[in-house]
């Protein structure tokens, strides 16, 4: 389709964000709302955007999640603070599980300056970052190696973490669906990751604004299994009162 520089600016906009609103669509480009649903309706039907209710998405597959340089790049600004916001909350001195993503492992990065740590983790990324701490111990899951990421997967990683009850899980997603899910692709992935879940006093969930509505094939678990949800923007509807009625405590790492 030919696009109009209006169409090209929305599109920017949704790219650079993940998803986004209508509202906050028509407050950024300076319209009304009918013409950005006008514009949205153009842009989907031609297969550029994916709608939800109340906004729009950049469209992804539910079955493959995007390669490990992309999802590094991506939202980088956005995990950087959402990383600072969670070592902020980590006290030294106490055991935790990271799992695999591009936010754990900025996170990992963010944890450089702590001491006393002891780090379960099943990315061989996180495993990486964290050995540059004297003061830090870290454990790594056995398992298969999954190239694309040095994500260690499959029945041995979840024996592994059995054996371990740690103080905090820091867990990342690749989607939260409008109906509470929290979703990834790989389902030996998410078989490592709920294991995780089960095996934390506490757990939170560090995910940027992009994953909110966005697909994913295999369910990890649901809002209500979370105890704190760090993200880098208020979350769009209907995300507050299901946050809400999880008792999920919010923080929203703001520039």
């Amino acid at each position: 389709m030919n696009s109009n520089p209006r169409q090209i600016n929305l599109l920017d906009v949704v790219r650079s964000r993940g998803s986004v609103t209508v509202e906050e669509l028509a407050d950024k480009l300076g319209v009304t709302l009918q013409t950005v649903r006008r514009d949205v309706q153009r842009l989907a039907d031609a297969g550029l955007l994916a709608r939800f209710h109340g906004g729009v998405r950049v469209p992804s597959s539910t079955t493959e999640n995007l390669a490990h340089p992309q999802r590094e790049s991506l939202h980088a600004e956005g995990k950087a603070r959402i990383a600072r916001a969670v070592a902020a909350q980590v006290p030294n001195d106490c055991a935790l599980m990271l799992n695999i993503g591009t936010t754990t492992e900025a996170i990992a990065r963010a944890l450089l300056r702590h001491t006393g740590l002891r780090v379960i983790t099943n990315n061989l990324n996180v495993a990486a970052i964290l050995s540059g701490n004297p003061q830090c111990e870290v454990i790594v899951a056995g398992g298969v190696v999954r190239a694309r990421d040095r994500g260690i997967i499959g029945e041995a990683a979840v024996d592994f973490i059995r054996q371990f009850k740690v103080d905090i899980a820091l867990i990342g997603i690749s989607g939260i669906e409008a109906d509470g899910s929290l979703r990834d692709f790989d389902y030996r992935e998410v078989k490592v990751a709920q294991t995780i879940i089960r095996h934390a006093r506490e757990v939170w969930l560090a995910a940027d604004a992009s994953k909110f509505n966005r697909p994913a094939m295999v369910e990890l678990a649901t809002l209500s299994q979370i105890d704190r949800l760090f993200t880098d923007a208020p979350p769009p509807e209907p995300f507050p009162a299901l946050l809400a009625e999880a008792q999920v405590r919010l923080d929203v790492a703001l520039a």
